[in-house]
């Protein structure tokens, strides 16, 4: 969208007199009309193929200057707070997201929903709230979701009313339009943090304990494949963000996404992402594409962002042809349940397995499952890690080394429960010796339990 695109769209299809509704800035009626006729203005005076190609500081320097040339020559009175909320509402309509712009730089929020143009809710440390941030109409909300979507090179029209992107921070954007949305667009952004949590992080907040960490970080380091399974919302993404900092730096990683989202650390990372179909239905690349080509490309580790169809099969083919260390995320609500849903997936490709072979393939690739959880006061939390053992007839056998179990709810919503071992010595740690990440025998002690 170019920048005379950008500037025209926030104008209403209204007279610029009309009455509108205040955006984020909050402003009144007045100061809504007044806005208005700025960007009319900058229309006007704006070198657009000068501030086009313009730094972003500039640029927003630029636009603060103009606006308060057009304030002095229009000879309206604000007084200081008023005129840099006008010059701050501009440039984040100019440069940013527009009202929803604060929200995104507030590390509080970890959710931003647009359920419509006047009701936009967050979510802050786990529990919602409804803001009084607004939009001026459909149309305004329509132009970002438009603005975030382009950026990346994916539409979303009446052909196309539903799109996955993300935003230049790696936060996962899903937008629904009419005519699937009924009352009007719908707007959904899954922050992801600036700065990259640390497993010493999530130790602090009681997603997991000391002990926990040290396997996690010893099952990465030992080049030892796992899967993490979960809800929505259940912090998958961010922990498979986390164990990726114990890979080793001389390792190349290649990582496949629907849409991209993690940031690795590591020097040599080739990201790969899906491309929708065209207009015509034509040019579209698969996770599966992705999967099988991104063996020919020398990869040490492979890191599936989600496996949701048939790149599965490809995903376990690789983990047991030399890619050791490979990491995946699944929906699902318990360990499990992961291995089912893997199964599933496969058949719903319309690919013929028989079940014994299947689990077979899951049993030699995947050693364990990390089943993380977000509970009833919105804590995110890892509620299980389990080993595979192998198969006991027809099904694959599993043994859990650590749980949380929940004892209750306090007076103010707070879940109540502790992390214990399960006292059962997994077969890996032998794996995890001889690979130079040891774990003493006591790590595993049920004494050794924390809340």
């Amino acid at each position: 969208m170019s920048l005379r695109e950008r500037l025209e769209s926030t104008i209403s299809e209204a007279d610029t007199e009309q009455i509108v509704r205040p955006s984020v800035t909050r402003y009144d009626p007045a100061q809504a009309v007044l806005k208005a006729r700025i960007h009319t203005k900058l229309l006007d005076l704006v070198d657009l193929g000068a501030l086009e190609h313009m730094p972003e500081e500039k640029l927003r320097t630029e636009l603060k200057s103009l606006v308060e040339k057009i304030l002095f020559s229009e000879r309206i009175p604000l007084n200081d707070a008023e005129r840099q909320q006008l010059i701050l509402a501009i440039q984040n309509e100019v440069m940013g997201l527009g009202p929803i712009e604060p929200l995104l730089a507030d590390p509080t929020v970890s959710d931003i929903l647009v359920n419509n143009w006047s009701h936009v809710y967050v979510e802050r440390h786990g529990r919602l709230e409804l803001t009084d941030i607004h939009f001026n109409d459909d149309r305004h909300l329509m132009t970002i979701i438009e603005k975030i979507v382009s950026r990346i090179g994916r539409r979303v029209d009446e052909s196309s009313p539903m799109v996955d992107a993300r935003l230049p921070d790696g936060s996962r954007v899903n937008a629904v339009i009419p005519p699937l949305a009924v009352d009007g667009p719908v707007l959904s952004i899954r922050r992801f943090a600036t700065i990259p949590l640390a497993i010493s992080d999530i130790v602090t907040f009681g997603t997991l304990t000391g002990d926990m960490a040290q396997i996690i970080a010893a099952l990465v380091r030992s080049k030892t494949n796992v899967l993490i399974s979960g809800g929505t919302g259940s912090g998958k993404t961010t922990l498979l963000n986390i164990m990726s900092a114990f890979i080793p730096h001389n390792e190349r990683i290649v990582t496949i996404e629907d849409a991209a989202e993690l940031k690795l650390q590591q020097p040599h990372v080739v990201r790969l992402e899906t491309r929708p179909p065209n207009v015509e239905g034509k040019g579209e690349v698969a996770q599966r594409a992705l999967v099988r080509n991104s063996l020919r490309m020398r990869p040490d580790r492979i890191v599936v962002g989600e496996v949701r169809g048939a790149e599965v099969l490809d995903m376990l083919q690789a983990m047991n042809t030399g890619h050791e260390g490979s990491m995946t995320t699944v929906h699902a609500n318990t360990a499990r349940d992961a291995l089912t849903r893997l199964e599933n997936m496969v058949g719903i490709a319309g690919l013929s397995i028989p079940p014994k072979t299947l689990r077979q393939q899951i049993v030699s690739a995947l050693s364990v499952v990390i089943q993380v959880a977000r509970l009833s006061d919105g804590k995110r939390k890892i509620v299980s890690i389990q080993e595979i053992t192998g198969m006991e007839g027809d099904m694959i056998s599993m043994q859990e080394i650590f749980s949380f179990e929940q004892t209750g709810v306090a007076g103010d919503g707070t879940v109540l429960g502790s992390f214990c071992a399960t006292g059962i010595r997994p077969k890996f740690s032998e794996r995890l010796r001889v690979r130079g990440s040891p774990l003493p025998d006591s790590i595993f002690s049920p004494a050794r339990g924390s809340e």
